[in-house]
This record gives C-alpha cells, sequence and structure tokens, in this order.
C-alpha cells in the first residue's frame, strides 16, 4: 500500500509510503482519502499525525502520470483530486503534519490540510507547479493564502520557489521546526496529549475555527454559539466540570 493507518494511544499515523519520494499519484490520492475517511470514523482513533518517513515528506503529484493526461482527462480527475485533500482537512479531530525534507506541490498542499505542522530543519516547502506551466490544483491556492496571507501565498506561488524550515517558521507556514530526527516523535506526543482531551469539544473547536474563517463574523459567533450550547448536553463536559470543582483546574479525565 502506498498509503497506511496505524493506531496507538489513540493517534493514527497516516503514513505515506512510495518510495523514494513519496510522489503522490492517483493511487495514492485514493488511498489517501480513504484513510482519511476512516480515521475520521474510527472512536480509536483521536488525533492523527501526517507523515512520509524520516527523509521526505512528499516532492508533489507523479509528473510523468500527470503529463499524460490531456485537458478532458483531467477535468474529470481534478475533483477527486481535491477531494483526497479535502477529506483530510476535515478529519474532524486534530491532525498534525509531520515534515522532513521535501513538502513540494501536492507535498505541501497536504501539509496545509493539517491543523498544526511540525517541520524538521531539513524541509522544504513550495508549490513549485507554476515552473510547470501549472497552478497548485489541490487547495494550494486557497489554504496557503488563508495561512499566511495572500501576499506571502503569491510569492511562493507565482515564483515557485522553495523555503528552508527557519523560513517557512516565520512566514506561518510551519508552527514548529525541531532536529529532523525528532520530527516524529514531537508530531506524535502532541497528538497523544489532544487524544486524551474530550473528542466532542474538540471536534467542536475544529468546526468552530475553521467554518468560521469561510463567513462573516456575526455567522461565525453563530456557530460558535450553537457548538458552546450544545457540549452542554455531553458528559464530557460533566466531567471537566465536576473535575474542576471538586479538584481543580487542568486534572479531568476523559473517556
Amino acid at each position: 500500500m502506498t498509503v497506511t493507518l496505524e493506531v496507538s494511544d489513540g493517534v493514527g499515523t497516516i503514513r505515506l509510503d512510495r518510495p523514494p519520494m513519496n510522489a503522490l499519484d492517483v493511487a495514492t490520492q485514493d488511498r489517501l482519502r480513504e484513510l482519511a475517511e476512516e480515521a475520521s470514523r474510527r472512536d480509536d482513533v483521536r488525533a492523527v499525525v501526517l507523515y512520509g518517513g524520516e527523509k521526505v515528506f512528499a516532492a508533489g503529484a507523479d509528473i510523468k502520470e500527470m503529463q499524460a493526461m490531456d485537458h478532458a482527462a483531467m477535468v474529470l480527475r481534478s475533483k477527486a483530486l481535491q477531494d483526497s485533500f479535502t477529506a483530510v482537512a476535515r478529519i474532524p479531530k486534530p491532525v498534525v503534519a509531520a515534515v522532513t525534507g521535501y513538502a513540494l506541490g501536492g507535498g505541501c498542499e497536504l501539509a496545509l490540510c493539517a491543523d498544526f505542522r511540525i517541520a524538521g530543519d531539513n524541509a522544504k516547502l513550495g508549490q513549485p507547479e507554476i515552473l510547470l506551466g501549472l497552478i497548485p490544483g489541490a487547495g494550494g491556492t486557497q489554504r496557503l493564502a488563508r495561512l499566511v496571507g495572500p501576499a506571502k501565498a503569491k510569492d511562493l506561488i507565482f515564483t515557485g520557489r522553495h523555503v528552508r524550515a527557519d523560513e517557512a517558521l516565520a512566514m506561518g507556514l510551519v508552527d514548529r521546526v525541531v532536529p529532523a530526527a525528532e520530527v516524529y516523535e514531537q508530531a506524535h506526543a502532541w497528538a497523544a496529549g489532544l487524544a486524551k482531551g474530550p473528542a466532542l469539544a474538540l471536534r467542536a473547536a475544529k468546526e468552530a475555527v475553521d467554518a468560521g474563517l469561510e463567513t462573516d463574523i456575526d455567522t461565525g459567533l453563530t456557530i460558535e454559539r450553537t457548538w458552546f450550547a450544545g457540549l452542554f448536553a455531553t458528559e464530557d463536559r460533566e466531567r471537566g466540570m465536576r473535575s474542576f470543582v471538586e479538584e481543580g483546574p487542568g486534572k479531568a479525565k476523559f473517556l
């Protein structure tokens, strides 16, 4: 399999495994969507790590496969391509990308689907599609601009240049830079900590933030208010408040 899902300590690791560069061909895209949907459904998966291995996250699309497609073929394929990445972005649980080496083109777009990005000090990220006479097609023009702002996004998309980990951190493209050998360990630890939290509240928080970014402030506040009130019907809310009153803050244990 070019993509696998392994679960431990409440964390599902979605691992790209298509040597040597984890090129995202059609089969890999489809498998990615299947496993993202599986991780979304499974109760034993409470947080997710996206990982490409110790040397490379994903160097982009399979250009040889793409070169063989004409306009008609890509009209049919482009929606499925985007749907694969959207399935990752819509996992209703905390998702962290553990980025080592190259995360270019589709690889960068996949990292953008995560809630948090931990990069190794050897990471290089970018959207080089312009060098092929193309633009990003798996969400890069949309998610990148929302994350780092339109000017920085246009810089990367217009030039196709790669940015190293330190520049990616400075522009907000990644959230933490660590030694390359520690990327997966730290990503898993981040996810495992959240996996112990209240699953419904985490889901609500993610949806409120993501949906709110797509609308006006009044509608966003309505989304927040609806989720906030709805959580008062959950056992996690009862458990969390009871623990706070009886034991003090930060000691609640959620199922």
